[in-house]
């Protein structure tokens, strides 16, 4: 794993970790016990894939990163507007 890019940012009980590892950009939301995942090519222009964990199967793909939000925010019970974003993340998307 790269330690090029990390941060963790926490909101309203719901903690977002973004990493880069060797393969992909990956942001990953936790809340009380729930989880999901938005992960991205290390190259940063494909498309966003939606898993219920960092390394589970893939839900859904989307282009956009406001969809993959709204997915992720979904399988959290959470509306999209309360997921925190750490600035590294902000870009994610095509």
């Amino acid at each position: 794993m790269s330690d090029s890019e990390q941060a963790v940012e926490t909101a309203g009980g719901i903690t977002a970790r973004y990493e880069e590892t060797d393969t992909e950009r990956l942001l990953t939301f936790e809340r009380d016990g729930r989880t999901a995942a938005v992960a991205q090519n290390s190259e940063g222009y494909a498309m966003l894939k939606v898993r219920p964990t960092a390394d589970g199967d893939e839900l859904e793909r989307y282009y956009g990163f406001d969809m993959a939000l709204d997915h992720a925010a979904e399988l959290l019970g959470v509306s999209p507007r309360e997921l925190p974003v750490p600035e590294p993340a902000s870009d994610m998307g095509m």
